[in-house]
């Protein structure tokens, strides 16, 4: 088996500490690199020359070295779990999201499927109130186009390590494993950076991935190119600028060069109400629960806060994820109003009791008024339907 100059290197070195042919563990492996400051060798740790669990065989001149994968398998379990280990060498396992019979595409979604079809390495920055699916749409867009997808939840604490790769300990050895950013390069694949507005700046550390370049492992000497069709999603409650009003506290001032690198920004508003009312009428649906008309009482009930929140009448807003859960603590309980009030109880006192009120009120106006007189509009909440009757605030 002929091996280029640098595996040749490893291999010698590795002969003349530990003997020729020898079988070495994952410790050698470490000690032969460090004492020789040499890159790491991730070509030894695989087939052909991985034989055994956590066991690698320097190869001999003229001497062939059968794959553990042709040698028959006597306990399943030990090679699927020494598989695993190694696995973040050469995954082949599907990671195209599901299609999610419950999603009702809105805002952007043609946008952010437009992106991440066109297999372009394009990055695009989506931003917006809390709890209105933009994390859900990345995905779906993701399902339907069929592409790949990375979701990195980012936090103050992520660094470098959590997204590009770091040394971990498993079963007594030392293993480089690279992160989800370098997978997803690796991949071609869709990479989600989500919540990316609590970022620090060890964020920064993506500057060159951002550019459309590949990025250097300083750790173990090796420079990742990006693959065909990789790009980059961000989601964010800001626009990368902190939050003035404290609503989204934990969220930081993004690096402007960093902002920069995202060609485009989309806001994603909350649904139109037709939208939303079929967002919960699948909800029910999925629950085997008939539900009647509260689809329709509680987007009412969540348009009057919307309306009321943005002319800063209020400091809370209903989002759609809280209509969800309402949904589905319905099919719990079997009470529209505790539902209600389980899924609000962490607002304030006065919010709550407010929150309250205006449902009493939405629930006896849906009785006496018809559909078209309740909601004309049909919008994201912007209709200039006369619903001061029904606004507690």
């Amino acid at each position: 088996m002929s091996l280029s100059p640098a595996k040749q290197k490893f291999v010698d070195l590795a002969a003349a500490k530990y003997g020729e042919g020898a079988v070495l563990e994952m410790a050698h492996v470490t000690r032969v690199r460090e004492e020789n400051n040499l890159g790491w060798p991730s070509w030894f740790v695989r087939p052909p020359y991985r034989v055994g669990r956590g066991k690698f065989k320097l190869p001999v001149e003229g001497e062939s070295i059968t794959p553990i994968i042709s040698k028959p398998i006597v306990n399943e379990s030990v090679v699927e779990e020494t598989e695993a280990v190694m696995a973040y060498h050469n995954p082949t396992e599907s990671l195209v999201p599901n299609k999610d019979p419950l999603y009702v595409p809105f805002g952007h979604f043609n946008d952010i499927y437009s992106i991440v079809k066109s297999g372009r390495y394009y990055p695009a920055f989506v931003t917006g109130l809390s709890g209105n699916g933009k994390t859900f749409m990345i995905e779906q867009a993701c399902a339907k186009a069929k592409r790949e997808f990375f979701r990195v939840n980012i936090t103050v604490e992520t660094d470098e390590d959590d997204l590009l790769g770091h040394y971990a300990l498993i079963d007594g050895n030392t293993v480089w494993q690279d992160g989800p950013v370098v997978k997803a390069m690796e991949r071609g694949a869709v990479l989600l950076l989500d919540e990316i507005d609590l970022a620090s700046s060890k964020i920064m550390c993506l500057q060159p991935v951002l550019e459309g370049n590949g990025v250097f492992l300083k750790k173990v000497n090796r420079f990742v190119s990006p693959s065909k069709g990789f790009t980059v999603l961000a989601t964010a409650n800001t626009k990368g600028k902190g939050s003035e009003d404290g609503r989204f506290i934990g969220t930081n001032i993004l690096n402007e060069a960093f902002l920069e690198r995202f060609p485009i920004t989309v806001e994603q508003e909350y649904p139109a109400m037709s939208v939303e009312r079929k967002i919960l009428d699948k909800v029910f649906a999925s629950l085997d629960v008939d539900a009647g008309d509260f689809s329709e009482r509680l987007v009412t009930w969540a348009d009057i806060i919307r309306k009321t929140f943005y002319e800063g009448g209020i400091d809370e807003i209903i989002a759609t994820r809280r209509l969800v859960h309402i949904a589905n603590a319905y099919a719990i309980f079997g009470d529209r109003k505790k539902a209600i009030e389980l899924c609000i109880a962490r607002f304030d006192e006065d919010t709550k009791t407010s929150f309250l009120d205006l449902y009493t009120k939405v629930d006896e106006q849906v009785s006496n008024k018809t559909e078209d007189e309740l909601m004309p509009g049909d919008n994201k909440g912007t209709d200039e339907s006369d619903d001061s009757d029904l606004t507690p605030f």
